[in-house]
């Protein structure tokens, strides 16, 4: 397994262990970019002042996706994203779109158990109920990003799509 995979699995299993500690309610899946505070407070400071690009690597990491279809996803121009690497730092706006995208991760991981390859397999297959579209491709807006949350607890529940 290479270095970057084994990164990605780690993030993973960080977070599946607190899963299992059952401490629901909190932020869990902050743990996929890298952090290891869940204080909302905390957390709404970190936005703000823009998280670190170490944090876009650890998510892409665990999606194992080229950089630039986690560009596309976070909605991060290339050459904007050359400069964040640059500085180290993205902008709150790029930060927060990170932090909805690992927050889709994390509830997708919940609903595979854990299953890494199952979660992004199921990420990158189209959905009849996202408009054929993949859970990926359909959270790159607020809106869409609340219905694949809306259809992971549909799946959860056995509820009928």
């Amino acid at each position: 397994m290479a270095a970057a995979e084994k990164s990605g699995v780690a993030s993973v299993d960080r977070f599946w262990r607190q899963v299992e500690e059952k401490r629901r309610g909190e932020h869990l899946y902050v743990s996929l970019l890298g952090l290891r505070t869940f204080e909302t407070a905390e957390l709404h400071s970190l936005l703000e002042d823009g998280l670190s690009y170490q944090a876009l690597e650890c998510l892409r990491r665990v999606l194992d996706l080229p950089l630039s279809r986690v560009s596309e996803l976070v909605r991060i121009p290339p050459r904007t994203l050359a400069r964040r690497r640059e500085s180290g730092r993205l902008h709150p706006d790029e930060s927060d779109r990170l932090a909805r995208l690992a927050r889709l991760v994390g509830l997708a991981l919940q609903l595979f158990e854990g299953d890494l390859p199952g979660t992004r397999a199921w990420l990158e297959t189209r959905q009849a109920a996202l408009a054929g579209q993949t859970p990926l491709a359909f959270a790159t807006t607020e809106i869409g990003s609340r219905e694949v949350e809306n259809l992971i607890g549909r799946l959860e529940h056995g509820v009928p799509l």
